[in-house]
């Protein structure tokens, strides 16, 4: 019978979400067009909120140590991603793969690219996120466990997203006046994604919260 340990469990999710966001975040898709605004979204979206609500919950129950230290491991993982993703795409390919490597460096240089995006967004996005909980949580108290989570992941998310698209989505051969409309139309429906998200996972945080607090198993 497999029996898998709750901080363990937790640290699986938030590596595979943190795996899932580096390797396929490069993908962006449409959600809908306002005139001709274009609204899009990366396929990040689908994992990053979790990260958010997986440091409130441990925030919530282990503290702020314990929280970091998740997003210090996280920030480890995006860091050896990028290294190894460098490094193997720089590797001369065996006859068998020539016709695959053109395909495999860009798929994995861009990797590299989300991946750098990534650190920098994570550091200081997770930091704030477990920073502006914990003020909250000092000057509130133990009650109101949904406004902090959604007011730190709210505001964190904000930073995350806009930091991320830049560094990841800016296109260099552009200007910053045609790359502005692309960018904006991705972080505002990505960022207002992320709240939504945030708000209706807020149940599985109390849920979480609960869960994690019980007898360890």
């Amino acid at each position: 019978m497999v029996k898998i340990q709750k901080m363990d469990f937790l640290i699986a999710i938030y590596i595979f979400c943190i795996a899932v966001a580096e390797l396929m975040g490069g993908k962006t898709f449409p959600i809908t067009k306002i005139g001709d605004f274009q609204l899009n979204a990366s396929v990040a979206i689908f994992v990053i909120p979790l990260l958010f609500s997986i440091n409130d919950i441990v925030t919530e129950v282990h503290g702020k140590d314990r929280a970091r230290s998740f997003i210090q491991a996280g920030f480890f993982v995006i860091f050896l991603i990028l290294l190894f993703s460098l490094f193997f795409t720089n590797l001369p390919p065996s006859t068998r793969f020539l016709s695959s490597e053109a395909a495999y460096d860009t798929v994995f240089g861009t990797s590299a690219r989300i991946a750098f995006a990534s650190l920098t967004a994570f550091a200081i996005a997770n930091m704030l996120d477990v920073m502006i909980f914990v003020k909250i949580r000092e000057s509130l108290g133990k009650k109101a466990l949904w406004l902090r989570n959604n007011v730190s992941n709210i505001v964190s998310q904000f930073f995350d997203t806009t930091i991320f698209i830049f560094l990841a989505f800016y296109a260099t051969n552009r200007s910053f006046a045609d790359n502005l409309p692309f960018l904006a139309g991705i972080i505002l429906p990505y960022w207002l994604l992320k709240c939504f998200m945030s708000v209706i996972e807020t149940p599985f945080v109390y849920l979480g919260v609960k869960w994690l607090k019980e007898k360890k198993t």
